[in-house]
């Protein structure tokens, strides 16, 4: 059974993943517009993950004899100036995302919910993997500066972008 206290801070974190997967979905949607398929292509994919990540807390929470409230979003921007802004916000969304995890496995210790800490290990692990591709983006759109073929290439290259190439390519 979960505590009043998990099972809250549980059903926030699921509107966090909510909020994740509608950010992203603007992201791919204003990328679309502005011709950038690779980067629709990509944000639509973390979108789509985003709401995964929801559904699992859904389940777990409910499982354990809590009740995942589904909650009001508010609509995230539309208009993000730059492709470079876009992805320095989507990195800055992923280091709150990573905050919000971390508290989360707080209170599962102070809570002495070793099943609920073991449950969001894959969330930490995941939350490196997210910040490592998002770090790598901006590591890679810094080396394009106002280059429009690379931004071509970036654009088109994206689609391949993988966890796994991510964290080769970004050891930090």
């Amino acid at each position: 059974m979960l505590s009043e206290k998990l099972a809250s801070a549980l059903n926030k974190q699921i509107q966090v993943e909510a909020i994740s997967s509608q950010v992203y979905l603007a992201m791919a949607s204003w990328a679309e517009v502005q011709g950038l398929e690779g980067v629709a292509s990509f944000m639509y994919e973390q979108s789509d993950e985003e709401r995964l990540h929801m559904l699992k807390l859904v389940k777990f929470v409910n499982e354990r004899g809590g009740h995942a409230v589904v909650s009001d979003l508010n609509a995230p921007k539309s208009d993000f100036g730059t492709f470079k802004d876009m992805f320095q916000e989507l990195f800055e969304h992923e280091l709150k995302v990573s905050a919000s995890i971390n508290e989360l496995v707080h209170i599962a210790l102070e809570e002495k919910d070793y099943a609920t800490h073991n449950f969001l290990q894959w969330y930490v692990a995941e939350q490196i993997e997210e910040e490592a591709v998002a770090r790598t983006i901006l590591d890679k759109i810094n080396l394009i500066g106002n280059d429009k073929g690379g931004l071509y290439l970036f654009d088109r290259d994206i689609k391949q972008l993988t966890v796994e190439t991510a964290a080769k390519d970004n050891p930090k």
